[in-house]
């Protein structure tokens, strides 16, 4: 699920909670909305979290150093 979906996840169930008043026979819709933006909000945490981890990449220790070589013109 990427990060899109749990954005949507969490504006329809916002929708349904807050801006709706259908009255629905044997579904409660506002619990409905509560529970995708439940679900949406823990999808976003877990992407957040997967993406951050894939980001933290330790140098290779083969990696030459490059120095730069800094001339300042006056």
């Amino acid at each position: 699920m990427g990060m899109g979906w749990c954005i949507g996840l969490i504006a329809v169930g916002a929708i349904l909670t807050f801006a709706v008043d259908w009255q629905v026979d044997g579904m409660n819709v506002h619990l409905v909305g509560l529970i995708l933006m439940v679900v949406g909000t823990i999808g976003t945490c877990a992407y957040v979290s997967v993406f951050k981890r894939r980001q933290v990449q330790p140098p290779s220790p083969a990696a030459p150093v490059v120095e730069e070589d800094r001339r300042y013109i006056r």
